[in-house]
C-alpha cells in the first residue's frame, strides 16, 4: 500500500481530530481558527482547512461564534460497531488468504508488545498497540477500500476503548482474542479468522457498553 506525503494541514487535523476523539476538546466547545492558530503554532490556513475536514468527519459543526465540537455519542459507537461487525470479518479472510511471512511477522511483534502493557498495566500503550494490531490485520487484507473503510472508524471511538480497557480485566481479553486472531492469520484459515474478529469486535462493544460512558 502506498504512502502518501503528510502535510501541515493533514497533521492538524490529526491533532485535532485525536483531541477531540479523546475528550481533549470536549463536546460543546467553540474552536476558533485564530486560537487554534495560536495554539499550534501554524497559519490559520491549515488550520481551516482541517476544520473543514473535521466538518465532513461530522466531529464538529458550524456556528456563528466558530466550530462547535460534536463529537461521538453511543448511537455512534452503536453505529460503529456494527459497520465493523460486517466488514471486519471480510478484512480478516483476506488477511487470512494473503498475509505474507514478513507481515505476520510484523502483527506478532505488535501482539508482544500488547502482551508487555497488559502485564504492565500500561492503559496508553495498551491502546497505541491495538491500533497497531488492528491496522496491520486491514492492510494485510490487501485492500484500499476495507482499509479505509475501517480503520477510521477504529480510530473515532479511542476514547471508548481507553475506558473499556481498564474495566473489569478488558485488557487481558482483548489480548487473547488479539492472539487468536494472529493464529488464524497465521494458519491462512479465513473462517476462523473471520469467526474470531467478529467474536471479537462483539465483545468489545459489551464491554464499552458495559462501562456506562456516554
Amino acid at each position: 500500500m502506498e504512502h502518501r506525503t503528510v502535510s501541515i494541514a493533514d497533521q492538524v487535523f490529526e491533532i485535532l481530530e485525536k483531541d477531540i476523539l479523546t475528550g481533549v476538546h470536549a463536546r460543546g466547545e467553540i474552536l476558533t481558527e485564530t486560537k487554534l492558530s495560536e495554539k499550534l503554532g501554524v497559519s490559520r490556513t491549515p488550520i481551516r482547512e482541517a476544520l473543514r475536514r473535521l466538518e465532513q468527519e461530522r466531529l464538529v459543526v458550524g456556528t456563528s461564534r466558530g466550530m462547535r465540537v460534536v463529537g461521538l455519542d453511543m448511537r455512534d459507537i452503536e453505529d460503529i460497531y456494527e459497520i465493523r461487525s460486517r466488514v471486519e470479518g471480510l478484512a480478516a479472510r483476506r488477511a487470512a488468504d494473503r498475509a505474507k511471512p514478513e507481515q505476520l511477522d510484523e502483527l506478532k511483534r505488535i501482539l508482544d508488545m500488547q502482551e508487555f502493557f497488559t502485564i504492565k498495566e500500561d492503559g496508553d500503550s495498551i491502546i497505541d498497540a491495538d491500533n497497531h494490531f488492528h491496522d496491520v490485520l486491514y492492510r494485510l487484507s490487501g485492500s484500499l477500500v476495507l482499509y479505509d473503510t475501517l480503520a477510521p472508524l477504529h480510530r473515532k471511538i479511542v476514547r471508548y476503548r481507553k475506558v473499556s480497557i481498564g474495566h473489569a480485566g478488558r485488557a487481558k481479553e482483548s489480548y487473547a482474542e488479539h492472539k487468536a486472531i494472529y493464529e488464524a492469520v497465521a494458519a491462512h484459515d479465513p473462517d476462523e479468522a473471520e469467526r474470531l474478529v467478529l467474536y471479537h469486535t462483539v465483545n468489545a462493544r459489551n464491554s464499552i457498553r458495559s462501562t456506562g460512558v456516554k
